[in-house]
């Protein structure tokens, strides 16, 4: 008798368990992050465990509770679980939770145990994650980053060995004889699984890496033309995707909802004194966000580690917002832009109930800008600090123009460094101007 995986539903117990560690290992994120996939929380059950038991990540104790939990109830007196819709006793048996979500990575063995003892699917925080970043997938290089981290997830998931997987198939010479027969037991049915697998992260693997490609040539042209780069990073939810629409009016979707914007979005900006720079904006970062997706979107992150000037948003009003500043600043250092220059920008100051503003360091640099993206309070504060970080050494000085030299006046406008302009009787013009050395 094989094991086969449970069917997976919607209705989702949550296995919440505390460790020493970051602070941000709490309930409500694993809620918040089943609800992003669409799940119903029937239900959160805690455990504190000083060491993991290598079998099924909780003990034997533990799983039989959740077994209990299964079979014979549903419980709504965890903070991070929603009220069931009927009464515990009434709830018909599909209804029930149909699967199991710990929130942290189990390995394969686990995973089997656990399916094998509660006779649920079970997943654990990466296959929750890459779930939600297959929903919000949307352009075709998204949509191929996120199908290499499933298929690299998924292979180390075939060494779970289901039983049926380790039957062979007929080889060359499986029933022959003769020099047929020197073809061997042949072809395991998990071999077989493990092969097409490997073959189908290389096609898409050889696909992202023209992508790769694509975007390398995009920045070279961009730095000939001495374009200014500058990306968007944070904590996912933090606010990024509504500051960019701010910004550059993009109608990038953007709601309440951890990981909203996926597929990376590059619009040009005017900023005084400067021109022309390009903004990106980019995925959002959580605790330990699986190496599977930054491995894959290594592509889409080297535009971060090749900006000029990171825009590090921070929720303000965030109690552990100094914890997802870490985590952001940890998967920067991933992906080499831990040097890269940041202009801190503190969103959601409405909500707080502080004015915008613009905090500079010793050396006059605007280093913290206090924002609200919603209702668009500081915005101009922000385009200056930009100007200001991305144009430190300028020359402030004006010159006055005959009327017959219009077109110097036009492109001293094109670039954007007039400040002020002023007209004399006789026609001719002062242009006050702030101009890169």
């Amino acid at each position: 008798m094989f094991f086969e995986r449970p069917e997976a539903g919607s209705r989702t117990l949550l296995i919440h368990v505390q460790q020493r560690g970051s602070a941000l290992a709490s309930e409500e994120e694993l809620k918040e992050l089943a609800v992003s996939a669409g799940l119903s929380v029937v239900g959160c059950l805690g455990s504190r465990r000083q060491n993991i038991h290598p079998g099924t990540y909780v003990g034997s104790g533990k799983v039989d509770e959740i077994k209990t939990w299964l079979s014979e109830r549903e419980p709504s007196g965890c903070s991070a679980a929603e009220e069931p819709s009927d009464p515990p006793d009434e709830q018909p048996h599909g209804k029930r939770a149909s699967l199991v979500i710990f929130g942290d990575d189990l390995t394969p063995t686990q995973e089997r145990n656990l399916e094998k003892l509660l006779g649920v699917r079970v997943l654990g925080r990466t296959g929750l994650i890459l779930g939600i970043f297959a929903q919000r997938a949307r352009t075709h290089e998204g949509k191929l980053q996120v199908e290499l981290a499933q298929l690299e997830h998924a292979a180390s998931r075939l060494v779970r060995g289901w039983t049926h997987l380790d039957r062979q198939r007929g080889g060359a010479g499986r029933t022959g004889g003769g020099a047929a027969g020197l073809g061997g037991a042949g072809e395991t049915q998990l071999e077989a699984d493990q092969r097409l697998v490997a073959e189908r992260i290389k096609r898409v693997q050889a696909r992202l890496g023209r992508v790769r490609r694509s975007r390398e040539l995009n920045r070279r042209s961009r730095r000939r033309s001495q374009v200014k780069t500058v990306s968007l990073v944070g904590y996912t939810n933090a606010g990024k995707s509504t500051l960019f629409n701010q910004l550059c009016d993009a109608g990038v979707y953007a709601q309440d909802q951890l990981f909203a914007t996926l597929d990376p979005t590059l619009r040009q900006l005017d900023l005084p004194g400067l021109g022309k720079v390009v903004l990106t904006d980019t995925v959002g970062f959580i605790r330990q966000l699986p190496h599977t997706l930054v491995d894959a979107f290594r592509a889409t992150l080297e535009e971060v580690a090749n900006a000029d000037l990171l825009l590090h948003v921070v929720d303000a009003t965030a109690p552990l917002r100094q914890e997802m500043i870490q985590e952001v600043n940890q998967v920067l250092a991933e992906i080499g832009a831990e040097n890269t220059p940041q202009l801190m920008i503190y969103n959601k100051t409405d909500l707080l109930g502080r004015a915008a503003q613009t905090e500079h360091d010793q050396e006059g640099q605007p280093h913290k800008v206090w924002l609200s993206a919603k209702a668009g309070e500081g915005k101009q504060l922000l385009l200056d600090a930009l100007a200001q970080r991305l144009t430190p050494d300028v020359i402030e000085t004006s010159i006055t123009l005959s009327p017959k030299e219009g077109k110097v006046r036009a492109k001293l406008f094109a670039l954007g460094a007039v400040t002020h302009e002023a007209t004399a009787e006789d026609g001719s013009l002062t242009l006050a101007l702030r101009i890169q050395k």
